[in-house]
């Protein structure tokens, strides 16, 4: 499968066939564990599904269907057709294909409502060939259509549900009226799916990708193993999601060396997922610990490995879970023959280690270059636009601090970057710092405190959801509150993660939400969102919690991933190499930008990584040279 026709109209998944009877339970199945799914037209020019297993494939006209998408993330969704009582089960599909798949086959339906039916007489006396010609792409007039006839569908509903309790309809008809799950099913359908008073059907979106990212997507879905790599801003988490979201869901497993880089991609700790501890034991142990009924299964379906932020996991611990994987797996492939994709920048945060012991990054475990076929690099920084703001940061990514980098630096501490009541954020190297900031803030401001707990799946589990989730368990707000936003809410309107705000009031009675007004100038009243979270054993919990977090402060290892329009920066106790670039690049512009007592010794890089980096961009180049001369050998024979 390559990025290039990603999007075509075909789906590869399990799908279950389901054939039901007037009271809506399945009477006979049939499971197909590799099926092709291909929307198309017929010799009627009515709108077919066809599911083939290779060998024999079966067309479903779609007339009247229902389709449910609230587990769509997790590459599943199905679809009922009412007329002929026949239910499809798609799982195990890639969640990107999935999505827009779906959406294409609702606005292709929706607008196909206008055609007149096609009755029995006229298929047995048409003599027409059996034809299946394949979907053609969503154009900008099948969205106007499908508009159009919602609005009129939704207009005449209420009519039509007048008539239908006159009439008293018969059983079968009573049971393709019933709407089993549709509430909860269609509220997590992506919006513009969802029937409205209001229409909102869009075009199905496209995958912006650039001609780098589509290198690398397309090398991971050839099955090499990749480490990619790349500067602050260059897109690799929104990389990794659209890696995560193209690849079969049930023998992928997304992991991070944080649980907040975790929840960033949908997935869960590296450490829960290998289920070793902290991997100190002795090799025995760990794999004795990964043999364990739950922890094993994990390590037999994992095809797909995907690790973020892999600077901050120790080379002995990377070392460890490759020997594990050999032992439970019973092969003897570098990493079990799991397909690795690694994501990370070794120039930022380093791993986590006792003040005694010395470092030890992950391209110096023994098995590294052994598991690693490949290493790409993103080079277009897309956070940042100032060419000039994107040379500095390259500097200090490389631990070199010139006499110019410095002069900018020094200048910034002027810069006045509130704005509209929006204080700057102070980014700290210690957590400690940041809690005793936010809480003191919070306590001088005037006015009424106002709670909000959170709603959690499992309350058992609240220190694992803490740990990976964005928000807190308990958020506390008062008027004049400085806050940040925690999650994508509205993309086109600024609404993004890291967005700064300030509370401008509280509205509603019982227990009133929070207004808060944006730097983007968006003024918005915030309501509960959820997060669903991996837990260990592939256990899903939730949260639901207002999107917000105090942010008269947070600290550096909180802000990876962020990009945040004004940031204060005390660099005077930055402790670590890459940290005082970590924190930079989180600025979106140098205007945006305030660095307090800079002093150019926090600017710092590891030799080691520095010496990796070199040797990589030599072997690139040789690489890119032998290449060279051997397409130049090519034109000259």
């Amino acid at each position: 499968m390559h990025p290039a026709n990603h999007l075509s109209p075909e789906i590869q998944s399990s799908v279950a066939i389901e054939y039901l009877n007037a009271s809506g339970q399945a009477m006979k199945r049939k499971v197909i564990r590799n099926a092709f799914t291909s929307l198309g037209r017929n010799e009627f020019r009515e709108l077919v599904l066809k599911v083939s297993d290779g060998k024999l494939p079966q067309n479903f006209i779609l007339k009247d269907i229902q389709i449910f998408t609230r587990f769509i993330q997790d590459g599943k969704s199905s679809i009922v057709l009412r007329p002929d009582n026949v239910q499809l089960l798609i799982s195990n599909c890639p969640a990107d294909r999935l999505k827009h798949f779906m959406k294409t086959l609702m606005i292709k339906h929706e607008a196909a409502k206008g055609e007149k039916p096609v009755n029995e007489r006229m298929r047995l006396l048409s003599g027409l060939p059996r034809v299946f010609e394949t979907i053609s792409p969503v154009q900008k007039k099948d969205v106007e259509q499908a508009n159009e006839m919602r609005a009129k569908v939704n207009s005449q509903t209420p009519m039509k549900e007048k008539g239908l309790k006159n009439r008293g309809a018969n059983a079968s008809n009573q049971c393709n009226q019933k709407r089993p799950r549709t509430e909860s099913a269609e509220k997590s359908l992506i919006s513009e799916l969802r029937p409205s008073k209001k229409p909102t059907l869009t075009m199905p979106r496209q995958l912006q990708l650039s001609t780098q990212q589509s290198a690398v997507l397309g090398t991971i879905l050839s099955g090499k193993n990749v480490f990619f790599t790349g500067s602050a801003g260059t897109g690799k988490s929104y990389l990794l999601k659209r890696i995560v979201g193209a690849l079969p869901p049930k023998s992928t497993y997304a992991t991070a060396s944080t649980g907040v880089a975790a929840c960033h991609i949908g997935g869960t700790t590296l450490h829960a997922f290998a289920g070793i501890g902290s991997g100190k034991a002795p090799l025995e142990q760990c794999i004795e610990l990964a043999r364990r009924p739950g922890v094993r299964q994990h390590w037999i379906s994992c095809h797909h490995l995907i690790i973020d932020e892999i600077s901050m996991v120790e080379g002995e611990f990377f070392d460890k879970l490759e020997a594990v994987a050999r032992a439970v797996r019973g092969r003897d492939e570098p990493f079990g023959g799991i397909q690795l994709i690694i994501c990370g920048d070794f120039l930022q945060l380093p791993p986590v280690t006792q003040a005694s012991s010395q470092t030890k990054f992950c391209f110096q475990a023994k098995s590294w270059r052994r598991c690693i076929h490949l290493t790409m690099e993103l080079t277009e920084v897309r956070r940042q636009t100032d060419k000039k703001f994107i040379s500095l940061l390259q500097a200090i990514r490389l631990g070199r601090c010139t006499e110019e980098v410095t002069r900018q630096l020094l200048l910034t501490a002027s810069n006045k970057i509130e704005r509209d009541g929006i204080l700057a954020t102070r980014l700290c190297t210690h957590k400690d710092d940041v809690d005793v900031t936010n809480e003191r803030r919070l306590q001088q401001l005037p006015g009424e405190m106002h709670k909000y707990d959170a709603l959690d799946s499992d309350p058992m589990l609240v220190k694992t959801v803490n740990l990976q989730c964005p928000v807190g368990e308990q958020i506390l707000l008062k008027k004049g509150a400085q806050v940040m936003l925690t999650k994508n809410l509205d993309v086109a309107r600024g609404l993004v993660n890291g967005a700064r705000g300030v509370v401008v009031g509280f509205e509603g009675t019982g227990r009133p939400l929070p207004k808060v007004r944006f730097l983007c100038g968006v003024t918005e009243v915030m309501k509960q969102e959820r997060w669903v979270i991996k837990a260990h054993g592939g256990i899903y919990l939730s949260r639901q919690q207002l999107p917000l977090k105090l942010a008269w402060a947070i600290s550096i290892h909180k802000s990876q991933g962020m990009t945040l329009d004004c940031v204060e920066i005390s660099l005077s106790r930055v402790f670590e190499s890459g940290q005082a670039y970590v924190a930079l690049s989180r600025a979106r512009s140098l205007e945006g930008l305030r660095v307090m007592d800079f002093d150019p010794k926090a600017v710092n890089a590891n030799p080691y990584v520095l010496q990796f980096y070199a040797r990589l961009k030599k072997e690139r180049a040789l690489c890119q040279t032998s290449l060279d001369s051997y397409l130049e050998d090519k034109e000259n024979t």
